[in-house]
This record gives C-alpha cells, sequence and structure tokens, in this order.
C-alpha cells in the first residue's frame, strides 16, 4: 500500500517503528536538524507559536519551558495526536486534528509559525505559505525544514537495509512526486530544488532570513564515525522568512 500524507503514521507497525528510530541515539533529527531550527527560532519568550504537522509536539512541550505564550498544533495522524496529547499534557499547549492543507487559518493570530519535516510530504505549498503569511502578525516569522532535495531527488540506490552509505543525486530539476520505501512502507513525497523552496517564500510575500543545510557540529556527536558520516551530504533543509508587511508594499 501507499500512503500519501499523515496516513503514513496511523500504519499502527510503522508508527511504533518511526517513534523507536526516533529514540535511537544520536539520530539525525536531534543531531542535525534540531539544532538549527533553535538557532532560527531564536527567543520564545511569549510567543504564540502555530505548530504545523506537529508530530508528537515535543517541540510544544520545550517551548514551554522556554517561555512561550501559547502553543498551537496541528496534526493530520491519529497516531501522532494522540502522542501529542500526552506530550502537552500539563502545559497550555494545544492540538487539532486536522489536514495542514485544510485548517482555516485565522488572521494576524501568531509570532511564530515552524513546521519541521512536513512539506515534502504536500503537493501545494504555495497555499500554504500564502496561508502562513496571513495568520502572522507584521514582523511574524516562518521557520521550516524539509528533507533535502538531493535526498528527495532520488533514492534508487537505497534499499532500506542497514546505514545509508550511498546516495544518488538524479533527475534533480524534475521537480513533483516520488515514491519512497521508508519505515517499512511506502509514501508519497514531493521533490523540489533549493531555489523552489526560496521562490515560494518570496512568492508568498516574505522576506527570505536565513538559508541552511544543517552542516553536522561536532558537539552534537558523542560518536565519532556517526559525526564523520554526517558530514558526506546534506540530510535537511532549514530556511526561516519574515512577514513585513512595509516591504511588501514597496
Amino acid at each position: 500500500m501507499i500512503y500519501e500524507g499523515p496516513n503514513f503514521y496511523d500504519d499502527d507497525k510503522i508508527f511504533k517503528t518511526y517513534m523507536a528510530k526516533r529514540q535511537r541515539t544520536e539520530n539525525p533529527n536531534n543531531t542535525l536538524e534540531k539544532p538549527v531550527i533553535l538557532e532560527l527560532v531564536g527567543e520564545f519568550t511569549n510567543q504564540r507559536i502555530l505548530d504545523l504537522g506537529c508530530g508528537d509536539a515535543s517541540f510544544g512541550r520545550e517551548a514551554f519551558t522556554r517561555g512561550c505564550q501559547t502553543y498551537l498544533g496541528i496534526e493530520g495522524s491519529r497516531n501522532m495526536v494522540k502522542s501529542a496529547e500526552r506530550v502537552l499534557a500539563g502545559t497550555k499547549g494545544e492540538v487539532v486534528q486536522a489536514i495542514i492543507e485544510e485548517w482555516d487559518y485565522p488572521v494576524n493570530a501568531f509570532d511564530l509559525v515552524v513546521s519541521r519535516l512536513v512539506f515534502h510530504y504536500i503537493k501545494d505549498i504555495d497555499a500554504i505559505f500564502k496561508h502562513v503569511y496571513q495568520t502572522l502578525v507584521n514582523h511574524g516569522r516562518f521557520v521550516f525544514s524539509v528533507e533535502h532535495p538531493v535526498i528527495t531527488s532520488c533514492d534508487r540506490v537505497w534499499q532500506g537495509n542497514g546505514p545509508r552509505q550511498d546516495w544518488l543525486v538524479d533527475n534533480y530539476f524534475d521537480i513533483g512526486q516520488r515514491i519512497t520505501s521508508w519505515m517499512g512502507g511506502q509514501i508519497i513525497k514531493y521533490h523540489r530544488t533549493i531555489e523552489d523552496y526560496f521562490v515560494c517564500l518570496q512568492r508568498a510575500g516574505f522576506m527570505v532570513e536565513s538559508l541552511r543545510e544543517a552542516k553536522p557540529q561536532s558537539e552534537h556527536f558523542e560518536i565519532a564515525d556517526t559525526y564523520q558520516r554526517r558530514k558526506r551530504i546534506p540530510l535537511f533543509l532549514i530556511m526561516a522568512g519574515r512577514k513585513d508587511v512595509t516591504m511588501r508594499r514597496s
């Protein structure tokens, strides 16, 4: 069966496998992606945060420890929503089960919108970026990560057994749907170039503030071999934009 979007994580076997992998020592989400996300977000104090495709909402739990004012996670997978409700227990955080393409985005409601490793599952990100722009207050910020385009371009050499050692970059400028074997299942992803993501941000009205590729930093690793392996190829693309109404009018 080929899954699309959050339905992938509602396969209980896949969900269990995914959650186990997230607990691995030095998993790439924690060693590569998370440090850059936190750096680009910067100050959490008094921020009203919207998290698109929030997963288990661990970002929300941490945001409260860093002083955020409110946190709302939008998540389409029922398994992830159940996990998020447990993670957010005891906080003022909320999670709503909804497809982020269909959710009704309120106007001028949030200071920060975050989305981590979600948009490569979505066909039309132009529409979502425009919704994000309208839901942010002026000078609000949008920080998101995706699988790096050199990864999403092609997975023909990846068989899924053991740590990946070879990568093939092919059909890079042929944007669109890819069917990928991952976590014991098949999932539809959408490949875009780095330029595509940059232009989509600009087209929605954002001033692009940062583009990062999560270069490995030795201080985030205890295992030297893992650090050396992670330096071979970028896994993540992370970008930040700011809503500035005066810039758009000019």
